[in-house]
């Protein structure tokens, strides 16, 4: 077993009793200390559970029990008194102890009791892991976007997080739209409660009341028991409909009490249930249109639409598909286990060329079907979906210069980043400001690429 416990205890007779008991019959790893001093020495070494006499010289058990909360208030620790008293009993477990146990000890009494300790500490770590890699991957600079228009949302998501107004985020599917109410929630106020999704399109309409708000048992054939809604998982998180614009008439009106009233009923039941939850939704129709054609509800619509958000589809911003082509390549690599360089100058100008309907979503699994089927290093032409291959490129503009003016030269990504700076610094005549400017970057980030090329700064 490889959990490490300490053991503070000045008296040598109960440290042998532990190290007896909690080393050798239960095998774990153990530090031995007499003093709390020279155990707060060794918190580097992170223990998964620490057994604190509270009677010790020096620092008293109590004081370092602080010390060690404000730490990590986390921190399994089991608190040991020869006093037996009540009281201090009551103060440790108030200040954040996982248990106490007065002397003698218990022994029968303490292994399940540092099992649970140990368990449930290994489940606060996993929980906070997750919770930061969650927040790292849905932070905004990992959103790949070099394009001035997804600079504007980013700016407008930026004036969301810190208030719980109503969005709606429109654009075409594969867009993203889901991943910027997940920067809007992970990045917000909201951000340590649950993000619910619940895809509208997707949901059977006669069952999509029952996934929103729940019902109770026996409330329709097949309600065998009481089943809890969207609305009430999302308790003071953010509940974000995706498909908004597929949502039933009769729902609508529900939802729009919900939102008014923030109360609902679960199906069949007579329970008024208080809801605290932000609503994001997003769609890839027209509301305004389909409120015109009464297919979708005025009111409705203006609750939902407060602070709208529109997400350019790719063809739009054709300067982020080499940019997320080289994401999406290093993200396949990883997952495929290849080494992948990158795509010949053939298969990037088509890629430029090429309309995207589906959007993000479409190149991403484009680019890894692609490096799927690829036996070398760099991918080309032949390996193309044929709708690619046959994209006429009419929609845009030519990129011939400087990039692709000799089709047997293979030019990396990295490459292309450097010919860019330097292309825009001879344009603008080394204006750094300017530079930063044209190319949607700041002027940090412009120096910090110079340095990294070696571009002089004339």
């Amino acid at each position: 077993m490889d959990k490490l416990v300490f053991i503070v205890d000045d008296e040598k007779a109960i440290s042998r009793l532990l190290t007896h008991w909690v080393k050798e019959k239960w095998g774990y790893k153990i530090e031995v200390f007499e003093n709390g001093e020279e155990m707060l020495s060794k918190l580097y070494l992170n223990p998964d559970l620490i057994l604190l006499d509270i009677m010790l010289p020096g620092i008293d058990g109590i004081e370092i029990l602080k010390r060690i909360k404000n730490v990590d208030p986390n921190y399994p620790i089991i608190m040991l008194s020869a006093q037996g008293s009540i009281e201090i009993a009551v103060e440790a477990l108030r200040l954040g102890a996982f248990d106490y146990f007065p002397k003698p000890i218990d022994i029968q009494r303490l292994e399940p009791a540092i099992k649970n300790a140990i368990k449930n500490f290994d489940l606060q770590r996993e929980l906070m892991l997750l919770k930061e890699t969650v927040q790292r991957e849905y932070g905004f600079e990992n959103v790949i976007s070099a394009d001035k228009k997804m600079q504007d949302v980013f700016k407008l998501v930026s004036k969301v997080l810190d208030n719980d107004i109503t969005v709606l985020i429109q654009g075409e599917s594969g867009t993203g739209k889901e991943l910027i109410a997940k920067a809007i929630h992970y990045n917000g106020l909201r951000k340590d409660k649950p993000f619910v999704v619940v895809n509208c399109a997707s949901i059977p309409r006669e069952l999509l009341e029952s996934e929103l708000f729940g019902h109770e048992k026996g409330s329709f054939t097949g309600a065998y028991q009481r089943k809890i809604g969207k609305f009430e998982l999302a308790k003071e998180g953010t509940l974000f409909l995706d498909e908004v614009g597929d949502l039933h008439m009769a729902l609508q009106a529900k939802l729009l009490r919900v939102i008014q009233q923030k109360e609902f009923e679960r199906v069949g039941g007579t329970e008024v249930i208080k809801t605290d939850v932000r609503i994001i939704s997003a769609t890839n129709k027209d509301l305004k249109t389909a409120v015109d054609m009464k297919e979708f509800r005025e009111d409705l619509f203006y609750r939902l639409n407060s602070f709208p958000i529109f997400i350019p589809p790719l063809r739009e911003r054709r300067g982020d598909i080499l940019i997320l082509t080289e994401y999406f390549i290093s993200q396949s690599n990883k997952k495929l286990n290849k080494n992948i360089k990158g795509f010949s100058k053939k298969a990037l100008k088509l890629f430029y060329d090429y309309g995207w309907p589906g959007n993000v979503r479409e190149l991403e699994n484009t680019v890894e079907r692609c490096m799927i089927l690829t036996e070398s290093e760099i991918v080309d032409v032949d390996v193309l979906p044929a709708n690619i291959k046959t994209s006429d490129g009419s929609s845009v503009g030519n990129l011939s210069a400087p990039f692709f003016t000799d089709d047997s030269v293979i030019i990396p990504f990295e490459r292309l980043k450097e010919e860019a700076i330097r292309h825009a610094l001879k344009i603008t005549k080394g204006n750094i400001l300017e530079t930063a400017k044209r190319l949607h970057i700041g002027r940090a980030t412009l120096y910090r690429l110079m340095e990294k090329y070696k571009i002089p700064n004339d």
